[in-house]
């Protein structure tokens, strides 16, 4: 797959325990992202943040928290990310979605790995 020099970056900002059907949201994001044939997705998991509720969620040792920040980022054509757009937006229920322009520098493939 070859993207365009311009692309777009979709952010997605949601707590780890967030469930779509039972399972954690962030991979049944990342599995319809690819079942779609996006170009990719990553998935990161935050130490500390807080949302629109103000309330702090922290991996430090004393304050445990189960929901930490978790970040999905997908990297596509613009208009791949619009028309996925619609199934976020009924499987999420709390949380953030931010889209950006980027220049895609390079995306390889090895294919011997």
């Amino acid at each position: 797959m070859k993207l365009p020099s311009e692309a777009q970056l979709l952010r997605i900002f949601i707590g780890e325990s967030d469930k779509y059907h039972g399972r954690p949201l962030y991979e049944k994001i990342v599995e319809e992202a690819r079942s779609r044939g996006l170009a990719g997705a990553t998935v990161l998991r935050g130490t500390i943040g807080f949302g629109a509720s103000s309330r702090i969620h922290t991996a430090k040792v004393l304050q445990l928290s189960e929901d930490l920040p978790m970040i999905i980022e997908i990297v596509d054509a613009p208009d791949r990310i619009a028309a996925f757009l619609p199934d976020l937006d009924n499987m999420i229920t709390e949380g953030l979605i931010t889209l950006e322009k980027v220049s895609v520098i390079a995306y390889r493939h090895d294919a011997k790995a």
